[in-house]
């Protein structure tokens, strides 16, 4: 008889479903109907959990999942996750920790690169017809140049390093905060956010925010500035957005590009009207190589929990 895994998110790549169906028997928690009733029934058959990192899984369902081996995250956000219970209970949770983060770091600068050039006001304005009403160069208001800008950012992980070594590549001065300076990079630390705020052009978010909260607020765009950008791959609640649209509406800042928000996939109507916004729908990761190379991870952290063994990704050891 095939393991049970019980999938709570859908995962997109045709081949990695197909694995999945080779190997275990699947059952789509995400599409099934009476889903309280089932788990009441067949929880205690469950071997595996494969879930998403906004997903997560809450504690009242791992307590119906007494036989579960392992919780296997598609994704790097464990914020869902009681990390704390799986590990008292001996659980193992994995996470695709490293594989997104090229598409994140790719997207951060795309975003950048996009809210200072205005290039989505720029697509509108051609696709609307608008360039033909109005020829003159003027029309188009004129744009920030990217390279050479001071980049600050927020989070010098895996994510930060890698845009730093993509804005670095632009010719832009670095800075950075964390916890704690870093002795194998060569970029400056500065403690406090809202110093770093101060002395960037651009503050990009890339911290993994496990428990910060609104961390960039008013006081933290008053310091970026009339001419400053804020751009976040990271997680939605870093950003105070009452804040941020406000400071938006009052030209406090340039703009801001955004692939996470606070309680996705609600955006604050503000955001989506703004010219100066760029906006994306959390898709950092959503290329075809990396969401491949999650499924491999999530099919790899399947099979070494259920041979019996600690899955190498594990967060709970």
């Amino acid at each position: 008889m095939k393991p049970q895994v019980l999938q709570l998110n859908p995962i997109l790549i045709p081949a990695i479903n197909d694995k999945l169906a080779s190997l275990y028997t699947v059952h789509k928690y995400f599409e099934a109907t009476g889903r309280e009733a089932w788990l009441r029934e067949h929880g205690a058959s469950v071997d595996a959990v494969i879930t998403g990192g906004h997903t997560g899984i809450s504690r009242p369902m791992l307590e119906q999942l007494p036989g579960l081996k392992v919780v296997a995250v598609n994704g790097v956000g464990t914020d869902a996750v009681d990390l704390a219970y799986c590990r008292g209970r001996g659980l193992p949770v994995t996470a695709t920790l490293g594989a997104l983060t090229e598409d994140v770091a790719d997207l951060a600068i795309g975003l950048l690169i996009a809210v200072c050039r205005n290039l989505c006001a720029g697509d509108r304005f051609v696709r609307g017809g608008q360039w033909e009403l109005s020829p003159q160069p003027s029309a188009i208001p004129l744009a920030r140049r990217f390279s050479g800008m001071r980049v600050g950012i927020v989070g010098m992980g895996r994510v930060g390093r890698a845009v730093a070594a993509r804005a670095a590549a632009f010719g832009c001065p670095i800075s950075y905060t964390d916890l704690h300076p870093m002795d194998d990079i060569p970029h400056r630390f500065v403690p406090y956010l809202v110093d770093l705020a101060r002395d960037s052009d651009a503050l990009v978010l890339c911290a993994a925010a496990d428990t910060a909260e609104g961390i960039v607020n008013a006081a933290v765009l008053e310091a970026l500035g009339p001419s400053g950008f804020l751009v976040n791959v990271a997680r939605g609640r870093l950003v105070n957005e009452a804040d941020l649209t406000e400071a938006l509406a009052a030209g406090r800042i340039a703009g801001a590009g955004l692939d996470v928000f606070v309680d996705e996939p609600r955006v604050p109507l503000t955001l989506r009207q703004s010219d100066s916004v760029t906006l994306q729908a959390h898709r950092a990761s959503a290329t075809w190589e990396t969401r491949t190379a999650m499924g491999e991870m999530v099919l790899d952290s399947l099979a070494q929990a259920l041979a019996g063994e600690r899955p190498t990704m594990s967060l709970t050891t």
